[in-house]
């Protein structure tokens, strides 16, 4: 199950970037990382097999090599270029449509949250309201475990677990803060949110 989530976060993030064009692998994986870097760094052992899937699947196809241009024995191997078919621009926009408990989750809701641009308000706002009740109902489990525990644990521990609950907190207050921009119809400002979302 935890794979098939890996999968579908990967192929909904390359979707959404072949959206913008025809991308080479290298420059494909770049822009992932560049992407989800804050969420899980993608390696080429990750890319390839799921750009195969897509390929096999429909959701993309390869429109040639990035350097069909280049003289004959270069020693380069050429680069395929992969683009967006029909199916795969219906795929991507039903997966931004989707606002189900899914895109509340870590991984997805990050991908979810990079292609807001491209997004219908009301999703947004159903996706944004779901990730912070999400994470108070988290939060309100970490504070009780805290307190239960808290004359077993040692420092160390005591410190980590307290750095676990700050970042769920700050990203509750990141989320509050995008939601009532959101509804005031402002865009987002990286001055008044100014924190990262928190990880596992």
């Amino acid at each position: 199950m935890a794979n098939t989530k890996r999968t579908h976060v990967l192929q909904f993030a390359v979707l959404g970037l072949l959206h913008e064009g025809p991308l080479h692998g290298y420059e494909l994986r770049k822009r992932l990382n560049g992407v989800l870097g804050t969420f899980r760094a993608i390696s080429y052992g990750s890319l390839y097999p799921c750009l195969k899937d897509m390929l096999a699947t429909g959701l993309i196809a390869e429109d040639g090599p990035a350097d069909a241009g280049a003289p004959a024995l270069t020693g380069r191997r050429a680069r395929i270029v992969y683009k967006l078919t029909a199916e795969g621009k219906d795929k991507f926009q039903q997966w931004l449509a989707d606002a189900g408990p899914d895109a509340y989750e870590d991984d997805l809701f990050g991908v979810h949250l990079a292609f807001f641009g491209r997004t219908d308000r009301d999703i947004r706002l159903r996706i944004l309201l779901g990730r912070r009740n999400r994470l108070e109902e988290r939060m309100a489990t970490l504070r009780s475990n805290l307190a239960k525990r808290r004359e077993r644990l040692d420092e160390w521990t005591l410190t980590l677990q307290q750095h676990g609950l700050d970042s769920v907190e700050r990203e509750v207050d990141w989320l509050s803060t995008l939601i009532n921009q959101e509804i005031d119809g402002t865009p987002p400002s990286t001055k008044s949110t100014g924190t990262e979302p928190a990880s596992k």
